[in-house]
């Protein structure tokens, strides 16, 4: 039986899910109603951002859904009729998934 690298793109596209569905919504929640409402000074949230853990978390919460969104748009896009280009759509929607988990490791480490 040949060997395929699809079980690690759909457990990425399972934790993408599971990371968007119930952490994505609570810092939505947080950035834009709990600061500008005032109930939490964005000083406090700032300083929170400094922390490594919470590095951690904005990590997860940017490199799993975007590999979850890469997965869904490349199925998508096949379903759609793009079969002529499924050589190179993965690596397209992967590649750019990847990019920008690198993109916010930079970030999160400079910051």
């Amino acid at each position: 039986m040949a060997r395929s690298n699809e079980p690690i793109w759909w457990s990425l596209f399972s934790s993408g899910g599971v990371v968007a569905a119930f952490f994505l919504p609570v810092t939505i929640l947080i950035t834009s109603i709990v600061v500008p409402a005032g109930w939490l000074k964005a000083e406090i949230l700032l300083d929170l951002v400094g922390r490594p853990l919470t590095r951690v978390y904005l990590f997860v919460l940017i490199s799993l859904p975007m590999f979850h969104w890469a997965h869904r748009f490349r199925y998508v896009a096949v379903d759609l009729g793009f079969k002529r280009i499924s050589s190179i759509l993965p690596v397209a929607c992967y590649g750019t998934a990847f990019v920008v988990t690198l993109l916010a490791l930079y970030y999160l480490v400079t910051f």
